[in-house]
């Protein structure tokens, strides 16, 4: 059984770890011209928040930040919520946006979205409202 060895080719000046910060930093590029479109969180105070819509946006980030994007009309699995109450019927379904319809799509649920009425008391899904309505 022969063994065959083949040598390292090494190009003048770029050795292995050279060639790792070469690619790591090609990668960083990358990166950085790809994620145009997503913007540091801002905190409440930056989004103007009281407290009750602060409340409102924890909520939010615990219950449907994973379907929703809140500003952004883009949806994830659900539609996106930027603007939703600035608007005289709702995106998807075509019900009023006003806080009674969304209480209930937020309680009972709508086509894929779950309804929430065993998790959020009625000042959880106030408190929610009003985060909702800074979209």
């Amino acid at each position: 059984m022969t063994e065959e060895i083949t040598p390292m080719v090494r190009v003048r000046g770029n050795s292995p770890s050279g060639m790792h910060w070469a690619a790591l930093i090609i990668l960083l590029a990358l990166a950085a011209t790809t994620a145009c479109d997503v913007e540091r969180r801002k905190s409440d105070a930056e989004l103007g928040l009281n407290p009750q819509q602060s409340a409102g946006r924890k909520i939010y980030d615990a219950h449907c930040d994973r379907c929703h994007e809140p500003y952004s009309t883009r949806g994830k699995k659900g539609p996106g919520l930027k603007g939703m109450f600035q608007h005289k019927y709702l995106s998807l379904s075509g019900l009023p946006a006003n806080d009674e319809r969304v209480t209930d799509i937020i309680r009972l649920g709508r086509n894929e979205m779950p309804g929430y009425s065993q998790t959020l008391n009625a000042q959880d899904i106030q408190d929610l409202l009003a985060y909702l309505h800074t979209l």
